[in-house]
């Protein structure tokens, strides 16, 4: 184990650090919105779209995220529609994680008692008032052990993104082995590095499951 070969590859880990966070987040928010869209029409049963999101979220859940990003990267440019390599790792992960995220809501949002959305239908509030004031705000608390979960499993995910040649954390950690062929050191920065993003993000959402759950039902 050579510390230099560490401390030299540190400013090329740093860059790919700074791209995996990058790609992470914005595939996060894009799945927990395109989640919460899905998971909505399909409670409320709105025609035509609850069939077209019944569909997409099975097709999502039922392919591997690899084949999803060898079709965006290499398919799509044969129909005359060419993306960069991060972009085509945005779209796969926004793909198969709001499909995983559209079942967490689903199970929270139906979660919600029954009652309540009747006491709502009564007092005369529309499908869209019920979303908001009623489904949604209790129905995101019982989703956060799902939401939790599907973070940190996105995440992990990035680490396939090094199959479209996406300089991340995996495809810098491989480049440099298969050029020095010094593994130990390398796969030890990978797993500080994956470490080091993943760790406060368990402990935050943990911290903010708690207090969700102690804000809603008040133990």
């Amino acid at each position: 184990m050579s510390w230099q070969i560490i401390s030299q590859s540190l400013p090329v880990f740093g860059k790919a650090f700074g791209l995996t966070l990058w790609l992470s987040l914005v595939g996060i928010v894009g799945s927990i919105i395109v989640g919460i869209i899905s998971s909505l029409v399909q409670y409320f049963k709105v025609p035509v779209l609850c069939q077209i999101f019944t569909t997409y979220v099975e097709l999502a859940r039922n392919t591997p995220l690899l084949i999803q990003l060898f079709f965006l990267y290499y398919a799509f440019p044969v129909l005359g529609l060419k993306m960069s390599a991060e972009t085509c790792g945005i779209i796969g992960l926004i793909f198969l994680g709001g499909a995983y995220m559209a079942e967490g809501f689903t199970g929270g949002f139906t979660g919600v008692s029954t009652s309540q959305v009747d006491n709502g239908k009564a007092l005369g509030m529309s499908k869209l008032q019920l979303a908001r004031y009623v489904v949604f705000p209790q129905g995101f608390a019982l989703s956060m052990p799902a939401l939790t979960a599907n973070i940190i499993f996105l995440i992990k995910e990035t680490s396939i993104f090094s199959v479209i040649a996406i300089p991340e954390l995996t495809n810098t950690a491989l480049d440099l082995i298969g050029m020095y062929y010094r593994s130990n050191e390398y796969l030890l920065v990978l797993v500080i590095a994956y470490a080091i993003i993943l760790i406060p993000i368990i402990l935050f959402l943990n911290y903010l499951e708690r207090r969700v759950r102690y804000g809603t039902f008040g133990n």
